[in-house]
């Protein structure tokens, strides 16, 4: 049985986009029947035991180390991580490792493969030196962000294979001089039995948030980043509101924003037609989808929302959401305009606010757009069939390694 030791930033019982993609692939490949683990390095946020069953998966976990400034600190995490991946190497014997961003994981990985003879498949979710400017911890064309990019392409040149979730991040591997050949697409996807079935509207969660029945309800489900754009989704609240009396909006979720989106939306016009939920369980994230008209996804224009596909889009149409989002590279691979949803013009809150005003006064088309909108979804972003384009790599590294040991 081929066992495959996947090596990540962190995972579950954590809950991110991050966490849930991992979760899908390896709920995939073992009911393919493939042996999985995985092994999370020190910035796991969640305490708990080496060894941690969670949802039926097993992952490993490193040990801390101690404190320090970068660059030391990140070089500490690597030869922790490479430790724990070497003992687990020994003693789990795993065919493949399959590293995911950000690059420290492959940096770890790649030492320990090479030293085992053991292939190396890495997978880039988003670019760690493009996610730093996003967040607001880089400075994109800075020494740290060049650096960066360096060990990013030296780590997709000594990999056996590189996997990546769009083509946004494959195109710009290509321009770097990796082969075509060697990178393949397994775009983000839908675990249809989490978010297959739309839940009925919760009727008491409404009242308690104060949202009436009649209500045109616009939302937003994520971490509040900047470069999410919500302060232009909030900004474009008034106009909307002037076209639709009925509109209101809804976020859900918190991050490094929070407090300042929440600022904007008390000095609104339109406050009283603001409503944040906060941070919610994940368990009880559809009780809030279900009182959501639209998603609304307002991506600024930068780098990493060009060439990163978000992951929230694709939950929205399997929820029977229609979806509305800046027309941003990201959202290009997923959104076909007027056909599986709306894209409107990125860092706009009229352009928002025109775009959402037409949506709510076409009410007739509605269905015929969440019904193409999942067929999309069940077609092309469904986890049971993207997990199909990892095998022949897999097939093709395992019998490399063979042959070399032969």
């Amino acid at each position: 049985m081929t066992r495959i030791l996947h090596i990540l930033d962190h995972s579950l019982p954590a809950h991110s986009g991050y966490t849930f993609r991992t979760r899908a692939l390896m709920k995939a490949q073992a009911a393919k029947g493939w042996e999985v683990a995985g092994v999370t390095g020190v910035r796991h946020p969640e305490a708990g035991p080496d060894g941690e069953t969670v949802d039926g998966l097993t992952f490993y976990r490193t040990p801390p180390v101690p404190p320090a400034r970068a660059p030391v600190r990140e070089w500490r995490e690597i030869g922790a991580l490479a430790a724990r991946v070497e003992a687990l190497a020994r003693e789990w014997r795993p065919d493949l490792l399959h590293a995911h961003s950000p690059v420290l994981n492959a940096m770890a990985a790649l030492r320990v493969g090479k030293r085992f003879a053991i292939p190396v498949l890495y997978e880039i979710r988003a670019f760690w030196e493009d996610a730093a400017v996003g967040n607001g911890t880089g400075r994109e064309g800075s020494l740290r962000y060049r650096l960066t990019r360096f060990l990013e392409t030296r780590a997709v040149r000594r990999a056996d294979a590189t996997a990546v979730i769009c083509e946004g991040l494959r195109g710009d591997l290509i321009r770097r001089g990796i082969e075509p050949d060697k990178i393949i697409v397994s775009p983000n996807g839908v675990d249809l039995e989490l978010f297959g079935d739309p839940p009925p509207r919760d009727a008491v969660l409404a009242k308690r948030l104060g949202l009436g029945a009649d209500d045109a309800v616009i939302g937003f489900i994520g971490s509040f980043y900047d470069y999410e754009g919500i302060d232009d989704l909030i900004a474009a609240m008034p106009l909307l509101a002037a076209a639709q009396p009925r509109a209101r909006l809804l976020l859900v979720g918190g991050g490094p924003m929070e407090r300042a989106l929440r600022a904007q939306a008390a000095a609104s016009v339109a406050a009283e037609r603001i409503h944040f939920a906060g941070r919610v369980p994940h368990i009880e994230v559809e009780h809030y989808y279900s009182l959501i008209d639209i998603l609304a996804y307002p991506r600024k224009k930068m780098r990493l929302t060009d060439l990163v596909t978000p992951l929230k889009p694709l939950e929205a149409m399997a929820q029977g959401k229609l979806v509305a989002a800046s027309d941003v590279g990201g959202h290009r691979e997923l959104i076909e305009d007027g056909i599986t949803g709306t894209l409107f013009a990125p860092d706009d809150p009229a352009a928002i606010a025109a775009a959402l005003a037409g949506l709510l006064g076409r009410r007739d088309a509605w269905d015929d757009r969440r019904r193409r909108a999942r067929i999309f979804v069940e077609a092309h972003r469904n986890w049971s069939s993207n997990i199909l384009r990892y095998e022949p790599v897999y097939q093709r590294l395992l019998r490399d390694a063979a042959s070399a040991a032969a």
